[in-house]
């Protein structure tokens, strides 16, 4: 549990709340571990607040040791079920995220265009309110499918339904417990569909083909297993079909055939909000995609 604490803690500012668990942090910390002994522990109430990023998103925010808690759990069960996920799957994984997927999207366009002298299409799908439709009975049997040892199992089962319904926005355990779920998907498109060309960050994912009436007649196979074994629907606005030249707008890039940008609305973003923020993080971003002149603007703001 102090291993928990000193990670929770890393890179964490220094608010009130963690202040308070941290003045009594050995009691706590004690206190935690006999309630979870007795099995007497009791997930506490969730604080909720709105941010935009860029689009309206609900936090929910547990209290400072139910987050310790959750980073104990995460510890545990991360390496065991990141092992079972697949290659290609790539929000919330160490060594993978946006860059590692944006590379890896782009070598599989150009390998299947060969080398853009071959027209490809893309098919990028997104899940309709992934987060709120996540069925918590269907997640606590896949993670019993791993998780044999009956403590365990109670533990997991306290945080999943600690919320009233799906998975909380703000929990650690959010991230892993949605990969847990989506690797279904990932492995009914890769074995049942055998699709090589496929590539998944946290509910959007892309499949690319050279024939684009096979990527539309994947659209309703997709959708019917998300129904029927996850209890999930495509967002039908967010079905996006389209020529590999035109563009592929994914996880804040747009990849095309002889160069990779940032999407206009994510450029915006930068220009709105680099006065106020860290700029190397913002320069960072920049070396992953054609982003000379984008840097060059954000000197003049800045300086």
């Amino acid at each position: 549990m102090f291993l928990a604490w000193r990670e929770f803690k890393k890179g964490k500012s220094k608010k009130r709340d963690v202040q308070e668990f941290e003045f009594n942090l050995e009691d706590n910390l004690f206190q935690l571990h006999r309630e979870l002994k007795i099995k007497t522990y009791q997930h506490s109430n969730y604080t909720t607040f709105n941010i935009y990023d860029p689009k309206l998103r609900r936090i929910h925010k547990a209290c400072v040791r139910d987050r310790v808690l959750q980073h104990a759990i995460f510890r545990i069960l991360y390496p065991i079920f990141d092992k079972t996920f697949i290659f290609d799957s790539y929000s919330c994984r160490i060594n993978k995220g946006t860059h590692k997927a944006v590379k890896r999207l782009k070598r599989f366009c150009l390998k299947l265009s060969q080398n853009n002298r071959k027209i490809i299409f893309v098919l990028k799908c997104d899940i309709r309110k992934f987060f709120d439709s996540v069925n918590q009975d269907i997640l606590l049997n896949l993670i019993k499918k791993k998780i044999k040892d009956e403590k365990a199992v109670w533990l997991i089962e306290k945080i999943v339904k600690s919320f009233i319904n799906g998975l909380p926005l703000g929990n650690v355990t959010s991230q892993l417990f949605a990969n847990i779920y989506l690797n279904e998907l990932d492995y009914f498109i890769k074995q049942n569909l055998r699709e090589r060309y496929y590539l998944r960050y946290c509910d959007d994912f892309i499949i690319l083909s050279d024939d684009k009436n096979y990527l539309i007649g994947l659209v309703e196979k997709i959708n019917d297993f998300l129904n029927k074994r996850l209890k999930l629907k495509l967002h039908l606005d967010k079905i996006i079909m389209r020529k590999y030249r035109q563009g592929i707008d994914f996880v804040g890039y747009v990849i095309r055939p002889h160069c990779i940008t940032l999407r206009t609305r994510t450029k915006k973003r930068i220009f709105k909000k680099v006065k106020h923020n860290n700029l190397q993080s913002y320069l960072g971003i920049l070396k992953h995609c054609k982003g000379y002149k984008i840097k060059k603007k954000i000197e003049e703001l800045v300086y």
